[in-house]
């Protein structure tokens, strides 16, 4: 087995987020039930940042309880095999930036996004939202799993349990 190349991962998850537009967002509301939604967004020194409505169910879980996972999942029409898409999920710390200052990343929005649709946007009820990811798992399909220690550089330990190996027979 060839020596594991953390420069290499850390390079194909940033490749792969960026070819990404929207994230999965996975928050806990105020009974402690989980709650799934997705969001436009963009990256910046390594944070997540969402702009997210006040109306929103995401927004307000957010206000009460900052953790959250992020889940970047490959499109399903350009996988080759449905149970090995390419994914990565992050365990977040979330804050509420507000609709003020923080011109660089509303022009990285722009650009990704047009404009005129961030200029209505901010206009409306949005805040926004940095997601700093503290760990998480990119797996690039089978075989190639490996848990993020450390999503601020800390490096990759390669997931092997023994799984895929076949289940015992009856």
């Amino acid at each position: 087995m060839k020596p594991q190349d953390d420069e290499a991962i850390r390079s194909q998850i940033s490749n792969f987020a960026d070819s990404l537009k929207t994230l999965v967002l996975s928050t806990v509301d105020e009974l402690g039930s989980p709650h799934a939604s997705y969001a436009p967004f963009v990256r910046k020194d390594g944070k997540f940042y969402v702009y997210l409505s006040r109306i929103a169910d995401h927004y307000r879980h957010l206000e009460r309880n900052p953790l959250a996972d992020v889940l970047l999942i490959e499109d399903e029409s350009r996988t080759a095999n449905p149970f090995a898409r390419r994914r990565a999920r992050f365990a977040c710390r979330a804050e509420n930036l507000g609709n003020e200052g923080h011109e660089a990343i509303f022009a990285l929005f722009a650009e990704r996004f047009g404009q005129s649709t961030i200029a209505m946007l901010r206009d409306l009820d949005f805040s926004l939202f940095g997601l700093e990811p503290r760990t998480g798992r990119y797996v690039a399909g089978f075989g190639r799993a490996y848990d993020i220690i450390d999503s601020a550089g800390g490096g990759f330990a390669h997931v092997d349990r023994g799984g895929h190996g076949g289940a015992a027979q009856a």
